[in-house]
């Protein structure tokens, strides 16, 4: 192995050649050089000063689940944050989560305790850093209307930002503008109400999903933000391009904001698709279709 991944092995588990295709949704992507897995905020920030001095790539992710990446290697760091960073401390009616737990597993936990605010999450397959990043929603509510602040590494410090100063707007927040500001944890204002209630809510929301989305394909979730006043799945309907195939992508007949990785389609192939549907929509009804989704390593 080189010297590079032994200093990195001595702060944290870190494993070479690692698919990317592997670590995401939609199951589209090369091979990163490194992947680590930090353990502690200690550690978290040995890896960023060793990377930035030896003038290596890096990026930051949980599950992958709104991530399309290239088919090319990356050949910098993937920092995974979903394996250690999962504690949750819940103080009353709020709740403190690290990035790396998973947003459904947060939102069942919070049901146990009777507290409400999470049930929109439920169905969402991304970790806690992931929904705070893109400001995820679902139901008409969304992860601003319950976050109090945000704990951030940046400049190489440990601090809480509150929700005011987080930019959270629909489906965007300032940390998609600072990509070097790493989210750690978050701290939510929480409603009491009874268990029962909020578990039939996620149930039902539970069956919804599972009635109207492809859960059981690969795929990076709702691909466009709908646009003021207008739903995107209607436009995508109108063109015609439900169940639309290139190469092994393939618009969900199912819903039709979800593109599939129906048969091992490379990134070439998805990104096509994307752009085919956002000209003809623009043609059609003069609308631009913005993606909700992350493009990584072009």
């Amino acid at each position: 192995m080189d010297e590079l991944f032994d200093e990195l092995n001595k702060i944290s588990l870190t494993k070479a050649d690692q698919s990317l295709a592997k670590m995401t949704t939609l199951q589209i992507g090369g091979k990163a050089a490194y992947t680590v897995y930090p353990e502690t905020d200690v550690a978290l920030d040995m890896i960023i000063r060793l990377l930035k001095e030896k003038n290596v790539p890096y990026k930051v992710i949980g599950k992958g689940s709104d991530l399309l990446c290239s088919d090319h290697d990356f050949n910098g760091a993937v920092i995974k944050l979903d394996r250690y960073f999962n504690d949750v401390i819940i103080n009353d009616d709020v709740i403190t989560a690290q990035a790396g737990e998973s947003i459904i597993a947060l939102a069942i936990e919070a049901a146990k305790h009777g507290l409400s605010g999470l049930e929109f999450a439920a169905g969402i397959p991304a970790t806690v850093g992931g929904t705070v990043y893109m400001n995820a929603g679902a139901y008409k509510s969304c992860m601003a209307d319950i976050i109090k602040e945000v704990f951030v590494y940046r400049d190489g410090k440990l601090e809480w930002i509150p929700a005011k100063e987080c930019g959270f707007s629909y489906r965007t927040s300032i940390f998609q503008k600072h990509q070097d500001w790493i989210i750690l944890a978050v701290r939510l204002q929480m409603q009491p109400k009874e268990p029962e209630e909020i578990q039939a809510l996620i149930e039902n929301r539970r069956m919804r999903r599972m009635a109207s989305q492809p859960l059981n394909q690969p795929s990076c979730g709702s691909v466009f933000r709908n646009p003021e006043g207008m739903n995107a799945w209607e436009l995508i309907e109108g063109i015609g391009y439900r169940g639309h195939r290139h190469g092994g992508a393939e618009v969900s007949s199912k819903h039709c904001n979800f593109i599939v990785n129906a048969d091992h389609a490379t990134a070439d192939e998805y990104i096509a698709l994307v752009e085919e549907i956002q000209q003809k929509v623009k043609e059609k009804y003069g609308v631009e279709l913005k993606t909700e989704m992350e493009k990584f390593n072009w």
